[in-house]
């Protein structure tokens, strides 16, 4: 299931939630539903993805809108424009299942790639733009700040054959089993198309795909090969779901041909999870999960074969020393990016990139600390971004611009104008020693006579607005003395500084929470500074004490 982008970000990557929808642009790396899950309930416009993958996803989600779509193919760079400043976006080829691309964002809130599902190859990396991807011992011109990557196999510490490699072990298999009247293979899923196309062009035969009971795969096929593609159930070749419930359909199988006196069936599975994961069954073949020169037959009848549309452990730790990124974001549950070695060494253990990374990701502002003469001062993610050299914004040429002015159903959100923000939550405008804020506001009422004496008092107070603040602050504090604490402890109340409207809230019982001229203004108007509760551990120690007396 793909993670959610930061708030930092504009857009959206292979979401579809009430969450990722408030953002301004969206992206669809590939047709696999598990990454476009929930897309028919919140697709919104802009969705950037291949034509492939849309049409694919048109005939899964037929209610969805096709013009909610704007295409964008491999190799080529799109200029999307944003109220928070235009950004590039070029699309590579992620080497996974047809129409899958990854994306390459360049604008101010840094460089990210993001890989969606992939299998990093040499080839892949290559089409990247040389400053990103480094040489040996030398690190890339200009590194990327941050890549989001498919680690869905990065706990898998075996080599993993070549995809080229496990379709040649596909048909080797086939011929060494000659007498096997039928050949049942399991790829069904998208992204297992190459293998029906050599296996039909080798043979000279094409590929049964039951279509009443395996619509959506018959329908992807003829979208995608369908010249291999036959209708015939009496076809040598044929086409087997491979899940769920696999062994069962594969023991009925070979009892059905036992029944009729035929040669044992050829059931063929290629793909990485039987190698990758622990199903819990045979623990006495599990040594034999490690060979991947050959096809391995399991006590059910299904031979297994190593093929895999994601990177391997050793892929991806080569492909990071090879773009050496600033940070690394697993896509895949768990976080196991953070179990590859390059993580470990160069991003885990970095506590400065870390900071500035969190900061920058989750457009965190980190504010300056204040002396007591000095103004308040804050550094957010957006002047950061700024600093960015502008050398490592490379554009494709003559990128393609999405202009929001000639669409009318375009309907972007507005710029965040988010307040500063904080580990514990959103900051807000007020006094460095106020209390928490409450959401309810109660209007307490003041007397003329309280009015009128605050009035007179803050003439003889300097004129900063922390002063005038502090003052009405007590005041305030004292008017609730005539009303019930428990009624308005959520209150607060609205006074003006230079014209601006300001909210007071009532102190919460820490004297060691306010400065010194305010405890001094709470002595002079003889009102008694607010003590502080007693902490817990008084109050158990008072608790034993008063077992033990007992």
């Amino acid at each position: 299931m793909p993670i959610e982008m930061p708030r930092g970000l504009p857009f959206s990557v292979d979401t579809w939630t009430p969450c990722s929808k408030r953002k301004r642009h969206h992206f669809l790396t590939h047709a696999h539903k598990d990454h476009a899950q929930g897309m028919a309930a919140h697709a919104s416009y802009p969705i950037y993805s291949t034509l492939l993958t849309k049409t694919l996803i048109l005939q899964y989600y037929p209610q969805l809108d096709g013009s909610m779509f704007v295409g964008i193919e491999v190799g080529q760079s799109l200029i999307v424009e944003d109220p928070e400043g235009d950004f590039i976006v070029t699309a590579f080829d992620a080497n996974h299942c047809p129409g899958a691309v990854m994306f390459l964002f360049e604008g101010n809130f840094g460089n990210i790639l993001h890989t969606g599902d992939c299998r990093l190859t040499p080839e892949c990396l290559q089409s990247l733009p040389d400053k990103y991807i480094g040489k040996t011992g030398k690190q890339p011109t200009c590194p990327l700040d941050y890549i989001f990557l498919d680690c869905t196999f990065g706990q898998f510490p075996l080599k993993m054959p070549s995809r080229y490699m496990a379709i040649q072990q596909v048909i080797n298999c086939i011929w060494k089993h000659p007498d096997a009247r039928t050949v049942y293979l399991t790829c069904d899923l998208l992204g297992q198309e190459e293998i029906l196309v050599r296996v039909a062009h080798t043979f000279g035969e094409k590929i049964f795909v039951d279509k009443a009971n395996n619509l959506e795969c018959f329908k992807s096929l003829k979208l995608i090969v369908p010249e291999i593609i036959s209708e015939d159930p009496s076809s040598r070749f044929q086409l087997l779901d491979g899940f769920p419930k696999l062994y069962e359909r594969a023991e009925a199988k070979i009892a059905e041909a036992c029944a009729h006196f035929q040669h044992e069936p050829l059931i063929i599975r290629p793909s990485s999870q039987w190698y990758a994961c622990d199903e819990g069954h045979f623990e006495r073949e599990n040594w034999r999960k490690e060979r991947f020169d050959h096809a391995v037959r399991d006590p059910y009848g299904v031979w297994h074969i190593c093929y895999s549309i994601h990177s391997s452990r050793d892929e991806l730790e080569w492909a990071l020393q090879l773009l050496a990124p600033k940070w690394v974001v697993s896509t895949t549950p768990s976080c196991r990016a953070m179990e590859l070695d390059y993580v470990k060494k160069n991003c885990f253990n970095n506590q400065q990139a870390f900071s500035h990374s969190l900061q920058k990701l989750l457009d965190i502002s980190a504010v300056a600390s204040l002396g007591p003469d000095e103004s308040e001062k804050s550094m957010s993610c957006s002047h950061v971004v700024e600093n960015i050299s502008i050398s490592c914004v490379e554009t494709q040429p003559e990128p393609v611009v999405i202009s929001t002015r000639h669409r009318k159903r375009l309907s972007f959100s507005p710029p965040s104008k988010r307040r500063m923000i904080t580990l514990f939550g959103r900051a807000r405008l007020g006094f460095c020693d106020s209390t928490f804020q409450h959401e309810q506001k109660v209007e307490l009422p003041m007397s003329s006579d309280s009015i009128e004496r605050v009035s007179i008092e803050t003439k003889d107070v300097s004129s900063k607005k922390e002063d005038v603040a502090e003052l009405k602050l007590a005041q305030l504090h004292k008017t609730m003395k005539t009303t019930d604490f428990a009624e308005t402890e959520n209150t607060s109340e609205h006074i003006n500084i230079e014209n601006k409207k300001v909210d007071v809230f009532p102190p919460i019982s820490l004297s060691n929470s306010y400065s010194g001229n305010l405890r001094r203004f709470y002595r002079s108007m003889n009102v008694p500074v607010p003590q502080r509760l007693p902490s817990l551990l008084a109050l158990m120690d008072a608790k034993r004490s008063a077992k033990n007396r007992m």
